[in-house]
């Protein structure tokens, strides 16, 4: 079996539409059919007006399947010219009956396809008084289904109905010679320009609506269009700012929306913080007290001590006495760490708030009230060394001091 190619579709072109339809599933068939009487090959274009199928038969193929359908000997005659005769009588036969006259006299039946691929494939078998014919066309495609239904039906349905609408005449009275004139010139015009034949055809508000309405009518809608002749001119401006009414905010919204700071960089933060000069902190105003006079003493006390841990010690008064050097210095330096405690405990807040301020150096004392303290410590001691009187630790016994004057 030979392929559907697009020579078969021109030869088809000058070739009307036959219609059956099939009782068992009421569908619509439309028909095409072709042959040549020199080659003796048949070509048959079968639609529902959603999908086409095609079937190319040869001289062969054709002889063969005549004989199968009537009962025939499959064997064709010996003579080669006899043989050719009635092969073309036969097609001849076959092409009358597709034919305006001869096909509703056929009766239309579906069958199972023998020769079929796939499963939308056809078999028709048509059967008139004394003979019998099969065809079991091959689906096309969806894409070329889609345009051999569009070149053979629809844009010269299109046209016919702008021929329809835009005669002044009936076409149903005109005469064929007529008629034909018509025809040619609507589709002298189409083949120049379809584009503009289809805007034309479809466009008119006539043509348009009526066919809103068939449509509508076709598919059971139940509110059927109006069929309009004259649309008018809306108006397609695009409203102006005066007549489009914006929202107003009212006043009290803006009065406590809140103010919401772009969020900072951390490090705009740390350079920011680190640019910043420290405080200067100012030591508060203790007011002074009385006994203010003993305030050298206080003072006095760690320079005292200093002293009396560099003066030199005898070390064999040290042994003679049986006590350590350490017991010795830590005996002379407890008065100048019970001062500089009681000091601390008096004013905890001036060291709290001072700490972030450098310490404020100390005044020097003269160092001939050190040295004659030193003196008599000394000589004291060596005085109860010899004697051989024992120092004896009572209660201490608290100094009084005054504030510190600053």
């Amino acid at each position: 079996m030979e392929s559907f190619t697009e020579d078969h579709s021109k030869a088809l072109l000058a070739k009307e539409w036959l219609v059956k339809v099939d009782s068992q599933t009421s569908t619509p068939y439309l028909f095409k059919f072709a042959y040549s009487s020199v080659d003796l090959t048949a070509c048959i274009l079968v639609t529902d007006t959603k999908t086409a199928w095609a079937e190319v038969l040869t001289s062969n193929q054709f002889a063969r399947r005549w004989r199968i359908c009537n009962n025939l000997s499959i064997y064709p005659l010996p003579d080669t010219d006899d043989e050719e005769s009635w092969r073309d009588r036969h097609l001849t036969l076959l092409g009358s009956a597709h034919s305006l006259g001869g096909f509703p006299g056929l009766a239309l039946e579906l069958e199972k396809p023998t020769f079929g691929v796939t499963l939308s494939d056809l078999a028709l078998e048509l059967e008139c008084n004394n003979w019998k014919w099969r065809w079991e066309p091959t689906f096309l495609g969806p894409k070329v289904s889609a345009q051999i239904i569009s070149k053979h039906l629809i844009m010269p349905l299109i046209s016919v109905n702008h021929l329809a609408f835009s005669s002044s005449d009936v076409l149903g009275d005109l005469a064929p010679e007529d008629l034909e004139k018509a025809t040619d010139k609507v589709g002298r015009t189409a083949r120049r320009t379809v584009d503009i034949h289809i805007k034309n055809a479809l466009s008119r508000p006539r043509v348009a609506t009526t066919l809103r309405r068939m449509t509508a009518m076709f598919n059971f809608l139940p509110e059927l269009p109006a069929i309009i002749i004259d649309t008018g001119n809306p108006d397609l401006r695009v409203p102006s700012a005066d007549k489009i009414l914006s929202p107003k905010i009212p006043a009290r919204h803006l009065e406590h929306k809140p103010h919401i700071h772009p969020p900072w960089p951390k490090q705009s933060l740390i350079q920011d913080h680190d640019m910043e000069p420290l405080p200067k902190l100012t030591p508060p105003n203790i007011p002074q007290q009385e006994d203010s006079a003993t305030e050298s003493e206080s003072e006095g006390a760690v320079p005292k001590q200093r002293t009396l841990l560099a003066s030199p010690t005898p070390s064999h008064q040290l042994r003679a006495s049986g006590q350590s050097p350490s017991a010795s210095l830590s005996k002379d330096a407890s008065p100048a760490l019970s001062g500089r405690s009681r000091s601390r405990t008096e004013a905890p807040a001036l060291e709290s708030d001072s700490s972030l301020v450098h310490p404020n150096k100390k005044l020097k004392h003269p160092k001939g009230s050190d040295n004659d303290d030193s003196e008599e410590e000394r000589k004291r001691r060596a005085v109860a060394i010899k004697s051989g009187a024992v120092a004896k630790r009572g209660t201490r016994q608290p100094l009084k001091r005054g504030g510190k004057r600053f």
